[in-house]
């Protein structure tokens, strides 16, 4: 009877796979472990970062983790539901680069987040990583969330990491792409050598950094071609900086932060480029970075136009290990969801304010 009763009820197994990991076979990177975080709603981090994490193993020796939003079911990839298995590799990560947005990872995953900024980790955050964390202010970890309100951690992970919480959108997705431009006194600055002619699909964020020393600048244009013509009515505004955040420990940690990161984004060169040499400089690797560094991609990259809840259903890791292997494995999306019906207008003449994305 009880053979009956558990084919009759079948329980609901938790899929466990191991991480996906490159190892490259040599260079600068040699004996450095990378722990890439994949889990935003939108901007299609779980094809930006897998692209990234094989070429800097591929061509630069790197050991590169990438961990992924997943169904915790059926083992697939999904897009930002706060479940990221495999945190446990930043104990022994050198780098975590951080592609997150309203995450609220459970307590036994959060708990390796945590330790890792406490021992001042060195961290590179990209697009909606400024607001890479939406918790409950009862919830472990809450201190995190980018609208954090304690005098303990204000504005959460973005602001005391990243140098900036969300502040807003700075131009149209899908309508406005953006030109970004080196600061002329900071040309010499390692993360930019080599690196030019940067346009990037992705519409713009505003920039309002803390502190730090910001790099380059982002200009709204009016199209989606690199030359379509400035948006007069938006002035350029910080994109990518690098800066130091202060650990529980006492210990300083490397930062760069890049307000862009779409795979689209990643197809332009000079945009890539950037991010590698953001790498290498978050992990006082500065010395390797030349201006020819190899940033080829390594096997197909086709990328998905990003849009909310639009990734790739079906994919698992596993489908992305070695580096030949196509990212993303198809092109089969998912349809747009359906954008919720507006709020009705306020009597006073209040506005509205749009959720970050």
């Amino acid at each position: 009877m009880k053979v009956l009763l558990l084919l009759l009820y079948p329980v609901a197994t938790i899929v466990s796979a191991a991480p996906l990991v490159f190892q490259g076979p040599d260079g600068p990177g040699q004996g450095r472990h990378i722990v890439f975080m994949a889990g935003d709603h939108e901007y299609r981090s779980e094809e930006t970062l897998p692209a990234l994490a094989r070429l800097l193993a591929r061509h630069h020796g790197f050991k590169c983790t990438v961990l992924f939003n997943l169904d915790p079911t059926t083992g697939e990839i999904v897009a930002g539901n706060s479940n990221m298995p495999g945190l446990e590799a930043l104990a022994t990560a050198d780098l975590a680069v951080v592609f997150l947005r309203f995450q609220a990872f459970p307590q036994e995953q959060m708990t390796h987040f945590d330790a890792y900024l406490r021992r001042g980790g060195p961290i590179v955050g990209l697009r909606t990583s400024t607001h890479a964390f939406k918790m409950k202010g009862t919830d472990p970890f809450s201190q995190y969330s980018f609208d954090h309100k304690g005098e303990d951690y204000p504005l959460g992970f973005g602001h005391q990491v990243l140098g900036q919480t969300w502040v807003g959108h700075y131009g149209t997705n899908h309508k406005q792409s953006t030109r970004i431009t080196l600061l002329e006194d900071q040309k010499t600055h390692p993360v930019l050598r080599g690196v030019k002619d940067v346009w990037v699909q992705a519409g713009g964020y505003v920039g309002k950094p803390i502190d730090g020393e910001i790099l380059t600048m982002a200009q709204p244009l009016n199209g989606m071609t690199p030359e379509s013509p400035a948006d007069e009515t938006k002035p350029p505004m910080p994109s990518e900086w690098t800066r130091t955040y202060h650990s529980a420990s006492g210990q300083e940690g490397r930062v760069f932060t890049s307000l862009y990161g779409t795979p689209e984004d990643l197809t332009n060169e000079g945009y890539r480029r950037l991010l590698v040499n953001g790498c290498f400089w978050a992990l006082g690797l500065e010395g390797a970075i030349r201006p020819d560094l190899e940033i080829g991609f390594v096997g197909p990259f086709q990328p998905n136009t990003f849009g909310n809840q639009t990734h790739a259903a079906g994919i698992t890791p596993e489908m992305y290990a070695g580096f030949e292997s196509p990212i993303p494995a198809h092109n089969r999306t998912n349809k747009p969801a359906p954008r919720p019906a507006k709020p009705a207008a306020k009597t006073d003449g209040a506005a509205a304010k749009a959720p970050p994305r």
